[in-house]
């Protein structure tokens, strides 16, 4: 049954929206708690969000891969490959964009040796390639097998490789070493201090486990249709994967950064918790409402929008001007997000993860009236 899932686009498009609003606050150094990562270990609501979104990727995939079991391997591995190259080289763009900076007074380039290779859409790229790939050859019955393997092997991997005592530490973890190897320490992200990417190669093994997953929800959905049977059978897959989560982080860790096995297998589960409560209301009890409108805006140029949030922000940075002279005879510059943040939001409140918050609420409506006109005007930018 080809049923259509408003839910579907509500939950993919919410889940676009908080990567918005957990990727844009007017101060990294004042947000709160729910708001931040796990500093290691355990999950924080923002670590949902990325897995949410490769649970959605898999949904849509359900939709679309009948379509290239007809038109055969030739037309999937054109569509898959075209479709892959693009979305990295968006995510390779974006970490260069906008190719030049400041230093001081000057503008000058930024240069190849210093830009990170992989990030969130290179991720995506790669979970997307592999994942529709194992799932055109194995079929239904083999993608389940070759995801319980994965998560397996990805375990045995990082136990056995990993520092004796310590495996699944910053430093003891396996899979540093590989991506510098592969792809030098000066493309590596090293926002935790040293380098270290949370979008390596070796973590993006059990990533494609989540795209796996979430195609195989969205093929028993449409399945079994619009049915109670199915409800209450996503409601109980949803609850045993995330005990099963919870049972396996007492040997190897619930953990984003390095996307462990458990993190995988809990996150799914919250995530098809989450789209039942949505096909409940939406489908069930009809329950669209202007919540629901709002978020499917968001869900029906996904990609763009999320890629236009990383990428306005540092155009916009490059046009500045001397907001204030420091006590030390120096200009300070600023430009129109910082600006804003810091004579609009940041002092609305004493406690300044209240104007943070507030500044990151509004680039989410921002982003929505750009996307509400493109949805009015039929406009959806596909990747």
């Amino acid at each position: 049954m080809n049923q259509r899932y408003y839910s579907l686009d509500v939950f993919r498009g919410a889940t676009v929206a908080l990567m918005i609003l957990v990727n844009n606050p007017g101060s990294w150094a004042n947000i709160f708690g729910p708001l931040k990562h796990a500093p290691w270990h355990g999950a924080t609501p923002t670590d949902l969000v990325f897995p949410f979104f490769l649970f959605a990727v898999g949904n849509a995939m359900a939709f679309v891969m009948p379509r290239f079991e007809q038109a055969g391997p030739a037309i999937f591995w054109k569509k898959v490959i075209k479709r892959t190259v693009l979305i990295f080289a968006i995510g390779l763009f974006l970490n260069w964009s906008p190719f030049v900076k400041w230093e001081g007074e000057s503008i000058v380039a930024k240069t190849w040796e210093n830009i990170r290779i992989l990030g969130v859409l290179q991720r995506i790229a790669l979970c997307y390639f592999f994942a529709s790939v194992i799932v055109f050859y194995a079929k239904t019955r083999g993608a389940f097998v070759i995801s319980g393997v994965l998560l397996l092997l990805y375990w045995l991997i990082c136990l056995l490789l990993g520092a004796p005592g310590d495996p699944y530490s910053l430093t003891g973890w396996f899979g540093t070493q590989i991506d510098i190897n592969l792809l030098g320490v000066t493309h590596i992200y090293k926002g935790e201090g040293v380098p270290f990417d949370p979008e390596g190669l070796p973590s993006t093994v059990a990533a494609v486990v989540q795209v796996i997953f979430g195609f195989l929800v969205g093929q028993y959905i449409q399945q079994k249709g619009k049915s109670y049977e199915m409800l209450s059978n996503l409601l109980i897959a949803g609850l045993v994967l995330v005990f099963t989560g919870y049972c396996w982080d007492m040997v190897f860790p619930i953990n984003k950064k390095i996307w462990t096995s458990s993190y995988t297998l809990y996150t799914t589960g919250l995530a098809i918790l989450v789209l039942s409560t949505l096909i409940y209301l939406i489908e069930f009890k009809e329950n669209k409402g202007a919540w629901g409108r709002f978020f499917d805006v968001f869900g029906k140029n996904p990609l763009f929008i999320f890629v236009l949030s990383g990428f306005l922000p540092r155009v916009l940075g490059m046009f500045r001007w001397v907001d204030h002279v420091s006590p030390e005879g120096k200009n300070v510059y600023t430009s129109a997000f910082p600006w804003f943040y810091q004579h609009i939001c940041k002092d609305i409140a004493t406690d300044l993860r209240v104007g943070s918050l507030i500044y990151a609420l509004c680039m989410i409506l921002m982003y929505w009236s750009i996307v509400y006109v493109l949805d009015k005007k039929k406009i959806y930018i596909k990747v």
